[in-house]
């Protein structure tokens, strides 16, 4: 289940709160009990890895092996056999 992030637009008062996509979005309050409480735009708290995804997705800089670079391909090969051998 996701967690949204709320806020009120009349108190101020923020909550992040557990919800299913399937479940209304919150309208009153807690806090002061107005009809103002909005869900906020956040980003994601959370960054896929393992395999099954893009080796690029979430590199930056010098760090980004391409498909067509044989260089870092056949470094990080050489690299991963010699610590796989001890």
């Amino acid at each position: 289940m996701p967690i949204y992030e709320y806020l009120c637009q009349g108190c101020g008062f923020g909550k992040d709160v557990l919800q299913k996509l399937s479940d209304a979005p919150l309208t009153d309050c807690p806090e002061c009990g107005k009809d103002q409480y909005r869900k906020q735009i956040s980003a994601a708290g959370f960054r896929l890895k393992g395999q099954g995804w893009y080796e690029t997705d979430f590199k930056t800089g010098a760090k980004k092996n391409l498909a067509g670079d044989a260089k870092s391909s056949t470094d990080a090969k050489s690299s991963s056999a010699a610590s796989d051998s001890k």
